[in-house]
């Protein structure tokens, strides 16, 4: 869900941490992970609960997604991804977990 209600990117993810988003996943090329919780979830094992899509206005390096995720074991956490040219390379199963509708 692209709740859509923020302005920046820190508001976003401050509002998600408040709400017990508290877990910071990084992307590898089949999973998304946690280092400090040694933590990797494949896509089967995870949810995107709400996600908010921000494009710089003058930078195209600005444009990021920002996805609220929950594991299949209550684990909550944010995963903060770069879109377009500055995404990164992943697996099929990944980028269709992680697919947001293009037009709103």
């Amino acid at each position: 869900m692209d709740v859509n209600q923020f302005q920046t990117l820190t508001e976003a993810l401050t509002s998600l941490k408040s709400r017990g988003f508290t877990l910071d996943f990084n992307l590898a090329q089949n999973q998304i992970s946690c280092t400090v919780e040694n933590l990797q979830l494949s896509p089967q094992e995870f949810e995107v609960v709400e996600y908010h899509r921000f494009e710089g206005d003058s930078d195209p390096a600005d444009m990021a997604i920002v996805y609220g995720i929950e594991s299949i074991h209550g684990h909550k956490g944010v995963l903060v991804n770069g879109y377009g040219a500055s995404s990164e390379t992943i697996d099929a199963d990944l980028i269709k977990k992680l697919s947001v509708p293009e037009n709103r």
